[in-house]
Parts: structure tokens; C-alpha cells; sequence
């Protein structure tokens, strides 16, 4: 089952995130998160002019629109479809980067790591309370950035539960 979630420019400029309150309120009603993993798209229609050539990324009220989603939502990567590339358009919302041509986008190394740290505790600690194995979905994530999580982080980090 895929969520996709449209995005307009009234909506971003306003930083209104009552379409994804709303998916996300269904899915929590519905008892149906679990299944719902890696099943979010986001449609973005923000209308640029021709001649702009930023990505949706590099335009700040975007980026702010999706900053207020993940103050709200912090564990929403689980929900995201990695495959179809939303993880990494995610967190180029959220972290620094620049576009290359050729090695396409290049986040900031250290600022990727702080995100992926963050995001690892959060999706860990909101995985547990929804009673959903977790750690090898973290660890293919950690993956998706070029990072391996081993067996002793893990084990570092619910030894002090």
C-alpha cells in the first residue's frame, strides 16, 4: 500500500503539515504502521521560476516545511520509500549539502553523521514501543548513507536501557 502525500506551495509557504497529520493519524488508528514501512512518498509541486536551478532541496521553504515535519515526526524515515529515493530527499531537506554533477548530491560529512546518529536513537527507541524488531532496518539505513553499524553499537546501546 503506498502513501503519497502532495505538496503545493500553499501548504509549504503556510508550513502546514495537516496532510501528513492526517495520513499518519489513519495509520496510527488503523493499528497499521508496522505494514506501512517504506510505503511514503511526498509529491512536491513548488513552482520555480525556469531559470532557477536549485533543487527542491536548496529552497529554504521547503527545506523549513520538511524541518517542521521531522520536529513533529522524528521517526518518519521508517515510513519513507528508501528505494524510490524519498530517505535520501529527505535528508537532504535536513542536511547540508551540494549537488555535483557527476557524483550527484554530497552531504556534509560530519552533519550527515550527527542526522544518521539522531535518527538511529530516535527510529531505535520508537521501533522498541511499537514492538518492531529494529535493528538490522537501522543498520540498512545507517547503509543507505555509506555508514556499517556492527553488533557492538547495538549492544553498547541497550546495555544502558
Amino acid at each position: 500500500m503506498s502513501i503519497v502525500i502532495s505538496l503545493n506551495s500553499e501548504c509549504i509557504n503556510n508550513l502546514d503539515i495537516s496532510s501528513v497529520q492526517t495520513a499518519i493519524k489513519k495509520l496510527l488508528e488503523e493499528g497499521d504502521i508496522a505494514s506501512s514501512e517504506q510505503q511514503l512518498k511526498f509529491e512536491i509541486d513548488y513552482p520555480r521560476d525556469p531559470l532557477d536551478p536549485r533543487e527542491l532541496s536548496e529552497i529554504p521553504e521547503v527545506r523549513l516545511w520538511f524541518i517542521r515535519v521531522d520536529a513533529s515526526y522524528p521517526w518518519l524515515p521508517f515510513l519513507l520509500d528508501w528505494k524510490g529515493g524519498e530517505l535520501a530527499r529527505y535528508a537532504a531537506m535536513l542536511v547540508p549539502h551540494q549537488f555535483h554533477k557527476a557524483e550527484g548530491i554530497q552531504y556534509n560529512p560530519e552533519a550527515l553523521e550527527i542526522f544518521l546518529m539522531h535518527k538511529i536513537f530516535v527510529l531505535m527507541d520508537w521501533l522498541n514501543q511499537q514492538g518492531i524488531p529494529g535493528k538490522s532496518k537501522l543498520m540498512s539505513m545507517s547503509q543507505m548513507f555509506g555508514y556499517d553499524l556492527d553488533d557492538g553499537f547495538f549492544e553498547l546501546i541497550f546495555g544502558h536501557k
